[in-house]
């Protein structure tokens, strides 16, 4: 009888190890859920930086006044007869 009891507390106590410290424990769950918690706060961020480049994009498109204005300010790009002055503050 006391072997039997033996074996059955020896069971529980190997059951309750691989609970706690090995695969799918609940230590390897929490991390995971953490990990998962991280990336949903980081997809929405991308998704908003989507979001933005997406609208860039279409007003880009659709709009010749837009694609204009920006090669006028990032490449300093000017039309035919219009003169370019760069105004230099002291």
């Amino acid at each position: 009888m006391k072997l039997l009891w033996s074996i059955m507390v020896l069971l529980i106590i190997l059951l309750q190890f691989r609970l706690w410290v090995g695969e799918g424990s609940f230590a390897q769950v929490w991390g995971l859920e953490e990990a998962i918690t991280e990336q949903r706060a980081e997809n929405t961020d991308l998704a908003v930086r989507n979001e933005r480049l997406f609208a860039e994009v279409q007003n880009l498109r659709g709009q010749q006044g837009a694609l204009e204005e920006r090669a006028r300010m990032n490449l300093g790009l000017i039309r035919d007869n219009e003169t370019f002055f760069l105004v230099v503050e002291p």
